[in-house]
């Protein structure tokens, strides 16, 4: 089953070092983007985190706040036919009023 594309204002977290998503975040924040929507699978929950407190405590103290998180798990099929859970997150983080 095919998941739609993620929208303008997502961030998915992956396997590139943590200041590139960093980096996204505070380009989207600093082109008007009120919330962002930060997404990630298994290993990459870890480096989810770290940026978005990167961002919070590092370039903009005071200015942004975690609004929402959920967490979640997705079952995997493996080339060789295994299945597998792999635990999931999406944090939304939000421009202070």
């Amino acid at each position: 089953m095919a998941q739609a594309p993620p929208s303008a204002n997502t961030v998915l977290v992956g396997k590139k070092p943590v200041m590139n998503y960093v980096l996204a975040m505070l380009t989207l924040l600093n082109q008007g983007v009120n919330e962002i929507v930060v997404k990630a699978r298994g290993r990459a929950i870890s480096k989810a985190v770290d940026a978005i407190e990167i961002v919070r405590n590092r370039f903009l103290p005071g200015k942004v706040e975690v609004k929402d998180i959920k967490i979640g798990s997705q079952t995997i099929t493996s080339s060789d036919g295994r299945q597998s859970r792999v635990s999931t997150i999406e944090i939304l983080v939000a421009k202070k009023e």
